[in-house]
């Protein structure tokens, strides 16, 4: 028996080698599959100089069009013209109250004015969270919202009036024009995306006429309604879009804002599962599920600093994946990645189209934009990412005449009151 002990040894190692040679061959296999679908998805979500100048050139067009026709004619923005006209001048005096409501939370504002020397004597906020069950349901549709704040403070006993309604784009506009005369813009970036801005009167065809009583007006765009065929949009859109309630509409923010850029993610990471096994043999149940990827989960991933991506380990074990690989994790990163560039480079091409609109594209005046939002201000690559491309659009020199920068001081709704009483 002893003369056939080598054989047997021999036919071991054999069958061994084949073994892990089979394996490094499937591993390899599934690699150029994980790198098909990303540089797939790299290549669809791609978004160089020119391709966003095409997009900035898109939207100065729908604003001209919606500008010019009382119906929008085949513009995709609203363009609506905000009826407070007035903007702060930086010597309001006496105290005022503003209250945002937000996507998760109601913040209540108390700013004490102080006049031409004093600015801001005083600012106090309170944040209360808005449980999601009161975020949804129709019983006030309809209705007049100053009207139904104001009986419920007066049912309440609280010796107040609500005086003004403005939304989140034209609040971050006004406390942004009071901290500095050269501002001209402000954007969402959020859970979800608009854009305000300062228009000169004589700009506005359809309002010519007794509307218009200054020579400036804010413009409200909803530019999350935008659309044009240059926006790079990939399977993973058109099946969220085909899924959603509001099909083929909001298609901007879609790309953009901070509601969807972690479900599109999922989607992306659902297929590499699927089609790859990345995530193991068996696809994490919750990784089916629309909406279970957070755009904050995401955020913390792609920011993860760890030597092993510790980070990006843990939420995979969140979602059903106990031993995930360096690789897949790296790879998990890189999709983070593709997905925020896309949205940070297609928010500055709008900023970019607002400016050229205004004309200060081209010029070396100073620009002030001010942008709010948690998608801005607690995503820093993200926010790299929109500085960046913004500073690429614009060229060297010029592109230093263009501040971008976070509405810090929140008070834009409270000031409008202020603006009125003067």
């Amino acid at each position: 028996m002893k003369r056939f002990t080598p054989v047997v040894v021999v036919a071991a190692v054999a069958v061994g080698c084949a073994i892990v040679g089979l394996a490094t061959t499937r591993g390899r296999r599934r690699m150029k599959r994980v790198r098909r679908i990303v540089d797939g998805l790299a290549q669809q979500c791609g978004t160089p100089t020119a391709k966003l100048w095409l997009l900035a050139d898109a939207m100065v067009g729908d604003m001209h069009a919606a500008l010019s026709s009382s119906d929008g004619g085949k513009s995709t923005l609203r363009m609506l013209h905000s009826p407070h006209s007035s903007l702060p001048i930086g010597n309001e005096e006496g105290l005022f109250y503003g209250m945002d409501f937000g996507d998760t939370h109601i913040r209540f504002v108390r700013v004490k004015l102080g006049g031409k020397y004093g600015r801001v004597l005083d600012k106090q906020s309170i944040d209360i969270p808005v449980p999601s069950k009161l975020m949804v349901g129709s019983s006030q549709v309809g209705k007049d919202v100053l009207l139904e704040l104001n009986e419920a403070l007066e049912k309440h006993g609280v010796a107040m009036r609500v005086s003004t309604l403005v939304n989140d784009a034209v609040g971050a506009l006004v406390g942004g024009r009071y901290s500095s005369s050269d501002t001209v813009a402000s954007v969402i970036l959020g859970m979800g995306t608009n854009a305000g801005y300062i228009e000169n009167a004589y700009a506005i065809p359809k309002w010519q006429g007794s509307l218009v009583k200054a020579e400036e007006m804010i413009i409200n765009m909803e530019w999350g309604n935008f659309c044009s065929s240059h926006l790079p949009i990939t399977e993973f859109d058109v099946c969220l879009d085909a899924e959603g309630p509001n099909r083929d509409e909001k298609v901007y923010e879609k790309l953009v804002s901070g509601m969807y850029l972690g479900d599109i993610v999922r989607r992306v990471l659902l297929k590499l599962a699927k089609e790859t096994a990345l995530l193991g043999n068996i696809i994490p149940p919750k990784l089916m599920i629309p909406f279970s990827l957070r755009t904050p989960d995401v955020a913390s991933m792609h920011q993860d600093t760890s030597q092993d991506l510790e980070l990006v380990g843990e939420k995979m074990k969140e979602f059903g994946v106990p031993d995930s690989s360096l690789m897949s994790r790296e790879i998990v990163v890189e999709v983070c990645d593709i997905i925020a560039r896309r949205s940070a480079r297609l928010a500055a091409a709008g900023i970019v189209g607002i400016l050229k609109k205004l004309g200060r594209d081209g010029t070396h005046q100073r620009s002030v934009v001010v942008v709010d939002g948690g998608l801005y201000e607690h995503y820093r690559l993200y926010r790299d990412y929109l500085h960046e491309a913004v500073k690429e659009m614009l060229h060297g020199k010029l592109s230093n005449n263009v501040i971008i920068k976070h509405d810090e001081c929140g008070i834009g709704a409270a000031l409008l009151p202020a603006t009125h009483s003067m």
